[in-house]
C-alpha cells in the first residue's frame, strides 16, 4: 500500500482512500491508490488522459464500486455503493457536463430532484430564498436574476450554478471535474475564486484538472496519478510545474527528493 504524507498542519483528512483498486474486465484502471482530502483545503488531482482521475472520482462519488481497498470518512470506514450513499455523507460532484437543465431557471435547477413541498404544492418562495442565500454566500453576483433560464448563462455562470447546487445540501466534500475546461480567462478566474470560497467555508475541495496554471493558482495540495497509480501527493509548495509534468508523463521526477509513494515505492517530493 502506498505511503501518504500526513499534513500535520491540516489535522486528520476528511476522506482517506486506502489501497483502492478498480478494474473493468482485463483493464486495471486503479492499482492500490491512496488519497487524502482535507477540510478547508483544495486538492488538485492531476494526471494524463487514462491515468485514472475520472475512475477514482467516480469511485468516491459512488458511481463505481471499488474492487478492493477502503474509504475512510471522518475517521470511520465508509461504504459508498451509490451516489446517494455519497450524498448522505456530504460528498457532491460537479461533472464536466454540469447536469443542468437548459429549459429551467436557476432555482429550478438547484432544487431539481430535491424540490421543497408545502401542503402538496411546490414551495417556490422557500426554494427561491434558499437558492438566493447560497449564491450570495458564495458571492455569485454576476447572474441577472435567480429566475434566469440556465440556457442564457455564460460558461462561468453555469459552472457557478452547478457548484452552488452541489453545496446546498450540507456538503463537506465537493469534487469539480475539469471546472475551467473551455472557459475564457475571466470565467476561469470566476470559477477558481469560487473554489477558494468553498475552501474558505471549510469544505474539502478536489479539483480534477489538466491545466497546471489553474492547479498552481488554486491548489493547497497536489496528487498525481500515472497509469492508475498514485505517484506523488504533497503540499503544492513541494512541486513546481516541471515536476508535476514529470510525474504525469513518466510516473517519477528527479527534481525533488523522494518521500511519497504510489504503490509501495517512494516517489514524491517532501
Amino acid at each position: 500500500m502506498a505511503q501518504v504524507i500526513k499534513d500535520s498542519q491540516a489535522g486528520e483528512p476528511l476522506l482517506k482512500a486506502r489501497g483502492i483498486g478498480k478494474h473493468f474486465g482485463p483493464v486495471q484502471a486503479l492499482t492500490n491508490v491512496d488519497l487524502d482530502l482535507y477540510a478547508g483545503q483544495v486538492t488538485a488531482l492531476c494526471g494524463d488522459n487514462g491515468a485514472g482521475k475520472s475512475v477514482l472520482t467516480k469511485c468516491i462519488a459512488g458511481i463505481y464500486q471499488i474492487d478492493h481497498g477502503q474509504v475512510i470518512w471522518e475517521n470511520h470506514p465508509a461504504h459508498i455503493r451509490t451516489p446517494r450513499d455519497a450524498a448522505l455523507l456530504g460528498i457532491e460532484t460537479v461533472y464536466q457536463d454540469l447536469a443542468l437543465a437548459d429549459n429551467l431557471d436557476i432555482v429550478q435547477n438547484m432544487f431539481l430532484g430535491r424540490e421543497r413541498v408545502q401542503n402538496g404544492f411546490l414551495d417556490e418562495d422557500d426554494m427561491e430564498r434558499a437558492a438566493g442565500r447560497t449564491l450570495a454566500d458564495l458571492r455569485v453576483t454576476t447572474v441577472r436574476s435567480i429566475r434566469q433560464p440556465v440556457r442564457s448563462l455564460s460558461g462561468g455562470q453555469r459552472q457557478s450554478v452547478a457548484v452552488a447546487k452541489a453545496v446546498m445540501w450540507n456538503s463537506k466534500l465537493v469534487m469539480l471535474d475539469e471546472p475551467t475546461a473551455a472557459l475564457g480567462v475571466v470565467q476561469t478566474r470566476m470559477v477558481l475564486e469560487l473554489a477558494r470560497r468553498l475552501r474558505d467555508h471549510g469544505l474539502a475541495v478536489m479539483v480534477i484538472s489538466h491545466n497546471l496554471n489553474d492547479v498552481f493558482e488554486v491548489a493547497d495540495r497536489i496528487a498525481v496519478l500515472y497509469l492508475g497509480r498514485m505517484v506523488a501527493q504533497d503540499r503544492a509548495s513541494a512541486f513546481d510545474r516541471q515536476s508535476v509534468v514529470d510525474y504525469m508523463t513518466t510516473g517519477a521526477s528527479s527534481r525533488s527528493a523522494p518521500s511519497v509513494a504510489g504503490d509501495g515505492e517512494k516517489h514524491g517530493p517532501r
